[in-house]
């Protein structure tokens, strides 16, 4: 059963730094059908890429890892969480850009836990459940 949405962030992280312990709970995610990314971080991830047309081991990786990583399209519950929470963002003056609120309002879409090594800005919303696996203790 999906439980994790994970982000650009984390999977830029997982995709450079190749961190072991990361890579070993992404797989263990993958096994158990627990973990997706949504349409969004493969724009991101995939925009990256076209910044950087010459880093051929960069794309390869970034394609590996998007060849694995199910992908959940954007859909109207998405749509529907983020008109809120962007206008909320927008009145409060606590805004994030407009990507990291989008897949934020997926995972709270679909209600799931976004793993994430940007939990500065990610904190700041309301009902949306964090991990990190970035750090040793997860």
């Amino acid at each position: 059963m999906l439980r994790y949405l994970l982000d650009t962030d984390i999977c830029s992280y997982a995709i450079k730094h190749k961190e072991a312990r990361l890579l070993r709970r992404i797989r263990e995610g993958l096994i158990a059908e627990e973990i997706a990314i949504s349409v969004i971080t493969r724009g991101e991830l995939l925009y990256g890429l076209a910044l950087l047309p010459g880093a051929t081991s960069l794309a390869r990786a970034v394609h590996a890892f998007l060849h694995t990583v199910p992908r959940l399209d954007w859909n109207k519950e998405a749509a529907n969480c983020y008109a809120p929470l962007r206008a909320s963002q927008k009145v409060n003056g606590n805004p994030i850009c407009y990507m990291d609120t989008q897949i934020a309002a997926h995972a709270l879409a679909e209600n799931l836990i976004l793993v994430t090594n940007n939990e500065r800005h990610y904190g700041r919303i309301n009902g949306l459940q964090l991990a990190n696996w970035s750090l040793s203790d997860f």
